[in-house]
């Protein structure tokens, strides 16, 4: 049986507020930002697994734009069903609230409708859940048409089940004289209330989201096909967001992907086309950032960026040597990736930012993850030990050849050196004398010049 006194107790997070000092600022930000108290609920996990959710929690909400006033937890068996913590602790928190300011209350896990509608009743501020918290940051992030039309279908499903009337306004019926409401006329009789008029809109919109979506999954299939077709190996850039995958790919690339300190910084997938030292053709792709409890919902609304991990031939695993838990996000990654399949794909773990990390840190991880390497994408140390262990990796041309190509052939040159692997390659008077490995398909047209 737990202590009591923990059990009741609500703990307040050291160092947490991002309130800024300068008053001229202060005022200038809470023009534009929500003031928000971060609450949590400790159940099964460590002291240190509680702070760090909470942490975590805290640059959600900073991402999203908010300035995080206090952050507390409670220690619990499991949430409360009725207010997620302990009803009488909902009074504390409300006064924590009144005094500093906060106008919302963001809770840490995913909130039942009926949960969300009591904190709403007895704090009197807005509450948010970590669900929605992060479809939040999806949204703004999200650039692509394809990306918007994911997080948006994801937001609209949630949205659906949280529909409630403030004031009752809207389970109101839409019939009887309602002229003064602009109903007018084929707006009068019983009619249907406003909370089923919002649920049918939303159930066209999602119909019409899912329609544009499967059109936009045709084009992108075509493009894969394409490449499979070109049997060009694919490496995908993996990890928990904000640990490096994007300045790693500019570093292994040059690509000039967006870098920004930012959890989900990337949403939409982006591919690079480049070449090993020994001149084979893949590509490279960064995608969207995994966190701890990533909702259901969210996994299937971003199937589409996640198909580049599960179809590609190598997984880049990015861990951010300097997180308090990099164990747990690598776990974490591992989840999602089990849930779309991914987990047959071969994987390297990437320790990166070592050049904040902790040594003895980066040591344990190197012994638990064998499969790995060290790098620093902002200093460019292990770079090359990367692209090394990636050239390594990548699946190698499956036939043998030996074959004779006459000069006018020098496209199918071309193509060995691009997709092909040349062991020798010899100038006679009759053509270029060439033996090594190749596709399938380049095979096949090289036959005729077997020898």
């Amino acid at each position: 049986m737990q202590d009591l006194a923990e059990r009741h107790a609500l703990r307040r997070v050291a160092s947490l507020s991002t309130e800024l000092e300068d008053i001229s600022e202060v005022e200038y930000r809470q023009l534009r930002l929500e003031r928000v108290v971060l609450v949590g609920v400790w159940t099964s996990r460590s002291v240190e697994d509680a702070e760090n959710s909470m942490t975590e929690l805290a640059l959600l909400a900073e991402t999203a734009g908010s300035t995080v006033l206090d952050a507390i937890y409670q220690r619990r068996d499991k949430p409360d069903p009725a207010t997620y913590i302990g009803r009488g602790k909902v009074d504390g928190l409300k006064e924590m609230v009144q005094a500093t300011g906060a106008d919302t209350v963001i809770c840490d896990g995913e909130l039942a409708p009926s949960q969300l509608r009591n904190l709403e009743d007895r704090l009197k501020v807005k509450v948010v859940d970590r669900t929605a918290l992060i479809l939040d940051i999806f949204a703004q992030h999200a650039k692509s048409a394809e990306g918007q039309a994911q997080v948006e279908l994801a937001q609209l499903n949630y949205m659906k089940q949280r529909l409630r009337g403030w004031g009752g306004n809207l389970s109101r019926q839409a019939g009887g004289r309602v002229g003064a409401d602009g109903g007018g006329i084929g707006g009068r009789g019983p009619g249907e209330t406003k909370i089923e008029t919002d649920r049918r809109r939303i159930n066209t919109k999602i119909a019409k989201l899912r329609r544009e979506l499967k059109e936009m999954k045709g084009t992108r299939d075509t493009k894969r096909q394409e490449r499979k077709r070109n049997e060009i190996p694919s490496v995908a850039i993996a990890g928990y967001t904000n640990a490096g995958k994007s300045s790693l790919l500019n570093r292994l690339t040059g690509a000039g992907v967006l870098v920004e300190d930012a959890l989900f910084a990337t949403l939409d997938p982006t591919t690079r086309r480049t070449t090993t030292a020994d001149g084979r053709v893949y590509t490279m792709s960064d995608t969207v950032g995994f966190v701890r409890d990533l909702p259901h919902g969210l996994v299937e609304a971003f199937r589409s960026t996640l198909e580049e991990v599960a179809d590609s031939d190598l997984i880049l695993h990015v861990v951010d040597g300097s997180h308090p838990d990099p164990e747990g996000q690598i776990a974490a990654v591992r989840q999602v990736l089990g849930e779309i399949g991914a987990d047959k794909v071969p994987e390297v773990i990437v320790i990166n930012k070592v050049d904040a990390a902790d040594p003895m840190v980066v040591a344990r991880l190197r012994q638990r993850e064998p499969h790995s390497v060290v790098v620093s994408a902002k200093t460019g140390e292990g770079v090359d030990d990367v692209l090394r262990m990636v050239e390594d990796e990548l699946p190698r041309p499956g036939v043998e050849f030996e074959a004779l190509v006459p000069y006018a052939r020098g496209d199918l040159l071309d193509r060995l050196h691009r997709e092909g692997e040349i062991e020798s390659m010899e100038h006679t008077g009759d053509g270029t004398r060439v033996t090594g490995r190749a596709t399938e398909a380049l095979a096949g047209e090289l036959a005729s010049f077997a020898v």
